[in-house]
């Protein structure tokens, strides 16, 4: 994409401006991350900078004077540098003890005030995605081997930081310590055949499961070691995904004091057989996900618009590891088009859709405790740049001050917080066309810094140039009765 995220929505800068924000909203929490490299630049407890440490006791502070309960994400994706490039990041098993030492460190100097933490927020994309296929940072392409090596120190990680807390700074702080995971519903392309709902279970089982298995059941689950011990015993290898002992497995087991659930699409799926020629975390799975056409689509290609996947999932999460307390930590849809949309009329649709799906396994008995947006604000999406919008908030990034807009979707979500749901049909339409009525409004003010520049071209620029024609004329005119003369 060539975007950096050197200034971004500059969020460090405008911290106050945005909590203003959430209060407008009416939400009564905020979920962030901390970037372990800028309270720990080098990786490791003996240098602190006491700036980064300011800097999140301020926000804290900040959230809670405006009774917004801070959630802290300790892990997204954000690694100190000195660790990759000295232990190999991920790959190498003493991370553990630095993850460690860097949650012990947030524990000590946030705890007091914060009561709900996650250790990694998509394990799933930093091992698969970062040491796997080399998409997101730190960029490497190990194959499958490095992907699940680094699922296994990131799940060993997870468990130490999740005792040390639970040993040290629970009985003063009285907190919890959870994992947020990501994965999309896996629907069989034909429920009368064996092998598509084996498929379609396979789907979730790697991704959600992947994580969710070890953390509740001790163990990978059976299917993915069984598929990856195959694909890797074709080829003479031993398997590529790695064993928890004994001990590791009752060390495992139980730590997390709720779910965190990244949802945002489906995908129907059907059995399809991949030879070993290429072994990779997406061969072993032995299927092929497909969509339907009449879904809605998103400005991210592998986003669409299933809302019924959304209850399929929580349900599964319920049956599978014994209805565990979950908060949905992330879920939203990104802008259609690339030009400002403020009028985000399929972002209300899916919100609407979404949450009524969450609101329905609830009535199942699914204990959901929480539900976040992803996002507040337009932000750099990681290798997708600036390219996809997810946020309630414009941000005119090409301005120095990054100014903020409500898109409709913030409207219609500050009446669904104030009803905590959708009180019956009429009233929930009236908010739609409340909401539209309000974004034409803000696009109309959005409109009026591109209208001064239309303005100064017309008036200053199309001026001069049309004048530096006609000299460039005249000077042409000349040279040409010079030369016929």
């Amino acid at each position: 994409m060539n975007h950096a995220g050197d200034s971004s929505c500059e969020g460090y800068y405008k911290v106050k401006e945005d909590i203003q924000l959430l209060k407008e909203l009416k939400v009564n929490h905020y979920l962030f991350s901390i970037s372990w490299p800028r309270i720990l630049p080098t990786g490791i407890r003996a240098q602190v900078n006491e700036k980064g440490l300011q800097f999140y006791n301020d926000t804290i502070n900040v959230l809670l004077e405006n009774k917004i309960i801070p959630f802290i994400t300790l892990y997204y994706w954000d690694l100190p540098q000195a660790l990759q490039e000295q232990y190999g990041g991920w790959q190498n098993a003493s991370m553990k003890g630095y993850f460690k030492d860097y949650a012990d460190l947030c524990f000590e100097n946030f705890g007091d005030r914060v009561k709900h933490w996650i250790t990694f927020n998509n394990p799933w994309a930093i091992a698969e995605e970062g040491y796997g296929t080399g998409q997101h940072a730190p960029g490497l392409t190990l194959g499958s081997e490095g992907s699940y090596k680094a699922a296994h120190n990131i799940i060993k990680a997870h468990a130490e930081v999740w005792h040390a807390y639970h040993e040290r700074w629970h009985h003063e702080q009285r907190g919890m310590v959870g994992i947020s995971l990501t994965s999309a519903w896996g629907e069989p392309v034909d429920l009368s055949k064996k092998e598509d709902v084996e498929a379609a279970d396979r789907y979730v089982q790697f991704s959600l499961g992947w994580f969710a298995n070890p953390i509740y059941h001790g163990d990978y689950p059976e299917v993915m070691k069984a598929c990856v011990g195959r694909k890797s015993a074709k080829r003479g290898l031993p398997s590529r995904l790695p064993t928890f002992s004994a001990q590791e497995k009752r060390y495992i087991k139980g730590t997390a004091d709720f779910l965190g659930i990244n949802h945002f699409t489906t995908y129907y799926v059907s059995q399809r057989n991949f030879s070993s020629d290429e072994l990779s975390y997406f061969t072993d799975r032995d299927l092929v996900e497909l969509v339907d056409l009449r879904w809605p689509g998103s400005g991210s290609r592998w986003l669409y618009s299933v809302p019924w996947g959304f209850r399929r999932l929580l349900n599964f999460v319920k049956a599978r590891y014994g209805n565990p307390l979950i908060y949905v930590t992330e879920n939203g849809i990104s802008e259609k088009l690339q030009y400002a949309q403020l009028c985000d009329e399929w972002r209300t649709d899916y919100l609407k859709g979404y949450i009524n799906e969450m609101l329905k396994a609830m009535k199942d008995g699914v204990n959901i405790q929480g539900y976040t947006v992803w996002s507040l604000l337009d932000k750099f999406e990681w290798n997708q740049g600036y390219s996809e919008r997810f946020g309630l908030y414009y941000v005119d990034f090409e301005s120095q001050n990054k100014p903020r807009y409500p898109k409709a979707s913030v409207h219609y979500y500050k009446n669904i917080i104030a009803a905590n749901g959708f009180p019956n049909p009429r009233e929930v339409e009236s908010w739609h066309q409340e909401a539209m009525e309000m974004c034409s409004v803000t696009n109309q003010l959005f409109a009026e810094p591109l209208t001064t520049h239309l303005e100064m071209v017309t008036e200053i620029v199309v001026p001069t140039v049309f004048t530096f024609c006609i000299l460039i004329s005249a000077v042409l005119l000349l040279f040409l009765l010079r030369k016929h003369h």
